[in-house]
């Protein structure tokens, strides 16, 4: 029966099944795990001077006429939003699936990162959508407004440092990766798991993958406004 199905009601049936919504959490949570190694070492470049950011960014901006890096930033958009929606679609479908309700819950191999993925994931999506009309739109602290650098680029290196010798920013960007990571922490396994790549054996390991994962990149993330919020890393005179 299934082969006479067209692409599309197959791919709803895939999508209806809860493995099917576990495989797209997977693979577009994959996309993130990758993306956000990538991200980190591009804002490590603040450590390297004006020049060397504003030149990275530059080479972002401009790669392919401009138009990579909109098909970067819309792919990125659509695999956050799958990954959200399939989220929530799946803890309902879980919860629903439960016909014995007990009045006192006691919650068995889990972990506290699991227990609150779809909370974690809602308060990054806040986050993100903060970080984008920051640094993105460029909607606070007048960014918008700053000068060219001496290339006639928009200065990027001058709008992060502007923008992490903010407190609130700072913290609020502190407090994002925080959930991130966390959420990381649990999500990296999770992938393994659902694609069919761990096994008992291996169960522990991956879970270590995934803690060792989710620090490097908290380090990664908290270390440049960390610097500049503490005055470590200022404006090149």
């Amino acid at each position: 029966m299934s082969a006479s199905l067209s692409p599309l009601a197959q791919a709803q049936r895939f999508y209806a099944s809860s493995i099917g919504k576990k495989i797209v959490v997977a693979i577009s949570g994959i996309v993130f795990l990758l993306f956000l190694p990538a991200h980190a070492i591009g804002n490590l470049l603040v450590f390297s001077g004006q020049e060397a950011l504003n030149e990275y960014a530059h080479f972002l901006q401009t790669a392919g006429h401009g138009a990579m890096i909109w098909v970067f930033r819309l792919g990125l958009l659509t695999a956050f939003i799958v990954h959200i929606v399939s989220t929530i679609h799946l803890t309902r479908q879980n919860r629903a699936a439960r016909s014995d309700r007990y009045a006192v819950k006691t919650p068995m191999r889990s972990t506290a990162a699991s227990r609150t993925m779809m909370v974690s994931g809602l308060t990054i999506l806040a986050f993100v959508v903060y970080h984008i009309l920051h640094y993105t739109v460029r909607s606070f602290h007048g960014f918008a407004d700053l000068p060219l650098d001496p290339h006639g680029n928009f200065d990027v290196y001058t709008m992060v440092i502007l923008g992490f010798q903010n407190v609130a920013s700072t913290i609020f960007y502190i407090v994002g990766i925080s959930l991130l990571c966390f959420h990381l922490s649990h999500g990296v396994a999770s992938v393994f798991q659902t694609l069919g790549l761990r096994s008992d054996r291996s169960k522990n390991l991956f879970q270590i993958v995934g803690k060792a994962y989710a620090v490097i990149i908290w380090l990664a993330f908290a270390v440049v406004p960390l610097s500049i919020l503490f005055g470590f890393v200022t404006l090149d005179k």
